[in-house]
């Protein structure tokens, strides 16, 4: 199994100091970077200070800058927010400065009150629709003169400029949920990017069955990587599992808020919403957050992760922040690379 690293600019609160956001996340990709980990990942997201995201590729440059060897991917390219023209040079260019790192990850988005200012009118479910038109009209771009003529865009001939390093072009990830986007990413030689949130380990299981059958109704096509994503953090002793869990439903309150799309957002800070009045707030038991995300000592993180590989998943994505405090979160990489790592190796 290898490893990715998923981890956002992240302001809590306005008396967090920008600075030490941004010098933070650099250390972190930094101690990914020596401790092996494969790719780190940077989203896309806009106008929320709990992920400064406005563009991947800015960030995905910067970190380029200050590492050697770990792959760089975008986690993801809203679609619906980019022409496939600027995308495609934006991100050849990042594969050129980066020395051919670029891994090239595309999806629908996330939050409805995003797409009512990037893109007012459009539904988020229908997000999808802009990634299956887009990835291809990318690829062709890449590889030269493409003239397009689709439902959402149309342009006459042109090219990505630069071109990417990498040939035929870089690796592509697409974050995949349903059957349908299984079946489009194993169509067109994408890798998987899922999330299942804080759910149990059912629904990578069922994120499993999606890939297999989607191989099974695209006979020849070869397997994607499987990776999946869950909030990390490892701790030294047992009894400081609450820690992680505190932190986590606190900016949880904050996400069930942006996907409810209840509007209550101040210069960018989003209200935290009582976990314990919601319909579905059996999903944020302190007891269920620890068991199912990747919390734990380094031995109890290890016989999770265990359980991950015999599923069939190839990388797993260690998705730091989750409001946990600075200090905190280095500890987790600390552990994570020294005594978690090793037993995969």
């Amino acid at each position: 199994m290898k490893f990715q690293l998923a981890i956002n600019m992240e302001r809590l609160a306005a008396d967090l100091d920008m600075t030490d956001v941004e010098r933070h996340t650099l250390e972190m990709v930094q101690m990914a970077d020596e401790g092996g980990f494969a790719i780190a990942w940077a989203a896309e997201h806009h106008a929320l200070e709990m992920t400064i995201a406005p563009n991947p590729f800015q960030i995905l440059t910067w970190w380029a800058a200050h590492t050697s060897r770990i792959r760089l991917g975008s986690a993801v390219v809203v679609a619906a927010y980019w022409h496939p023209i600027k995308a495609a040079g934006e991100a050849a260019l990042l594969d050129l400065y980066s020395g051919g790192r670029l891994e090239f990850g595309i999806g629908s988005g996330a939050y409805q009150r995003e797409f009512d200012r990037m893109h007012p009118g459009l539904k988020r479910a229908d997000g999808y629709r802009y990634v299956q038109e887009m990835l291809p009209a990318v690829k062709a771009l890449w590889r030269g003169d493409y003239e397009h003529n689709g439902e959402y865009w149309s342009f006459p001939a042109s090219t990505s400029v630069p071109k990417p390093l990498q040939k035929p072009h870089p690796p592509t990830w697409i974050a995949a949920r349903s059957p349908d986007t299984y079946d489009f990413a194993v169509k067109h030689q994408c890798n998987i990017l899922s999330w299942p949130l804080t759910r149990p380990m059912s629904e990578v299981e069922l994120y499993k069955v999606h890939l297999e059958t989607a191989l099974a109704h695209n006979p020849g096509k070869p397997r994607p990587i499987f990776a999946t994503m869950r909030h990390t953090v490892v701790y030294d002793r047992k009894q400081d599992w609450e820690v992680p869990v505190k932190a986590a439903m606190c900016q949880l309150g904050q996400f069930e808020n942006l996907f409810k799309n209840l509007g209550d957002v101040a210069d960018g800070f989003p209200r935290a919403v009582d976990l314990s009045g919601l319909e579905n707030r059996d999903e944020y038991d302190p007891r269920m957050l620890h068991r199912n995300l990747m919390f734990g000592t380094p031995d109890e993180v290890i016989t999770k992760l265990r359980a991950y590989a015999e599923l069939g998943v190839d990388h797993f994505t260690y998705y730091a922040s989750l409001g946990l405090g600075m200090k905190e979160q280095k500890r987790s990489m600390e552990l994570f690379v020294k005594e978690v790592m090793p037993a995969f190796a």
